[in-house]
């Protein structure tokens, strides 16, 4: 009764009029039975930490169209978005990723040379590509050339950029090793097609071979076509 006269008035009047403690007030606060959580509420409680386990990627929309698939009724989902914030559970978003091929550009295009080719010895291929490597608050960038036959890196570099240098530093970096492509091929994106990359492999007399559009040069004989 004394918690419930403290709610309406100053601690220290309630202490006073019962000639009661305030520490004896705190006490029987602390120690007030918790509110039980009904039956209904710790089942769909289940369903939402078992469902957001699986899927940690689902919102409450989802969560909530998964619980009456699972059989557990017309399920609101208000109660669902409640028991989500209240887990921690809320979804996540997929992870952004950075584009890395940009094909609309003015620079010549050169026709595949692969398509259907038998790789039988080490350099008679190479392909180049390019990716976004995810750090905590932003992206680089990653070249690679590298030998079909063999599987083996030829040369690569890494930058905060998609600047001309990121790719003709990887592709300077191999040929240094001693090694030269046969043919070298990538995608159609404007950092393989711009003219001074071109007239790098021209200058190496290295043929210049490019997926069609919409086909990556990522290098595996099997997606070579």
């Amino acid at each position: 009764m004394s918690a419930q006269l403290a709610k309406a008035y100053p601690v220290s009047v309630v202490c006073a009029v019962l000639e009661t403690p305030r520490s004896t007030l705190y006490v029987r606060r602390h120690n007030a039975p918790t509110t039980v959580v009904a039956p209904a509420e710790a089942a769909l409680r289940a369903h939402i930490e078992r469902i957001s386990g699986r899927w940690p990627t689902c919102g409450s929309r989802r969560v909530t169209a998964q619980v009456r698939r699972e059989g557990a009724g017309a399920v609101n989902g208000k109660p669902v978005r409640r028991l989500m914030g209240a887990l921690g559970l809320a979804g996540h978003a997929p992870v952004r990723r950075c584009r890395t091929t940009n094909s609309d550009h003015p620079s010549p295009r050169y026709p595949n040379r692969v398509a259907g080719l038998a790789i039988t010895y080490p350099d008679m291929v190479w392909v180049a590509d390019s990716t976004s490597v995810r750090l905590q608050q932003d992206f680089v960038y990653l070249t690679v050339l590298m030998d079909v036959y063999t599987r083996a890196i030829r040369g690569w570099e890494l930058s905060g950029s998609l600047e001309q240098t990121l790719t003709l530093t990887a592709l300077n970096r191999a040929v240094v090793v001693g090694h030269q492509p046969g043919i070298h091929h990538s995608d159609q994106g404007a950092q393989y097609a711009a003219l001074a990359y071109t007239a790098r492999l021209e200058q190496l007399g290295t043929p210049i071979s490019m997926a069609e559009q919409g086909r990556a040069g990522r290098a595996t004989p099997e997606r070579l076509c």
